[in-house]
């Protein structure tokens, strides 16, 4: 096959797989966005109440040092909807997976600066991903129903993930994160949601750690 042809050949290839991509991309993030709509809030007076406010993880400091926009736009959610009396108790699960890195503890002294009592914050240590928090908030908590708590455009991929699990779940969008500041974990989330119906879809993909029964309050 003569040179210009099969440059041609290996352009015609290269774009139809961009094309593949992109509508796999456009076709996830369609699939989660409509499946959990109507369990997205931000208004907290039409929230419903249930027991459990499950607040994702988020490390207090970006790389750079500086304060995570996204840690104190959910923590403040958190504490909101506990002073409102929209949540009883509050599940904190996040990353804790190298030495002087623990999102759950960090979540934890910020709840109780805010002034939620430390008797209604459980930690879990092994929410290394949404997916773990929310199949972890189920299997090792023994949670039916809660309300997500997170970044206005992660809920949805959270909430399809927890109704995957078995969870019935709610979610409410923490304060907005301007966009110089969230443009990046925008993008990221993107791919993430293809990420996310892989694992369902394809991978049946489960939490890395299980482990006995943990009764909240302990």
């Amino acid at each position: 096959m003569p040179f210009k042809h099969l440059a041609r050949h290996r352009w015609r290839i290269a774009a139809a797989l961009i094309v593949l991509v992109a509508l796999a991309t456009l076709f996830c993030n369609l699939l989660i966005t409509e499946s959990s709509g109507s369990r997205i809030f931000t208004d907290a007076a039409a929230l419903p109440f249930n027991e459990v406010g499950l607040v994702l993880g988020s490390g207090p400091r970006g790389h750079a040092g500086y304060l995570n926009p996204h840690f104190t736009a959910r923590t403040e959610a958190a504490a909101y909807l506990f002073r409102i009396g929209k949540v009883k108790r509050l599940l904190l699960s996040g990353d804790n997976s190298r030495n002087g890195y623990n999102e759950p503890a960090e979540m934890k002294a910020a709840l109780i600066e805010m002034g939620v009592p430390e008797t209604a914050l459980t930690l879990d240590y092994a929410g290394l991903r949404t997916l773990d928090s929310v199949a972890r908030a189920k299997e090792v908590f023994g949670l039916d129903k809660l309300t997500i708590i997170t970044d206005d455009f992660h809920t949805s991929r959270a909430v399809f993930l927890a109704g995957h699990f078995g969870v019935d779940a709610v979610a409410f969008c923490s304060e907005p994160v301007p966009l110089q500041w969230s443009a990046q974990a925008r993008a990221r989330e993107i791919a993430a949601r293809v990420r996310a119906v892989a694992d369902v879809f394809i991978l049946n993909k489960q939490p890395k750690y299980l482990g006995p029964r943990v009764r909240l309050g302990t």
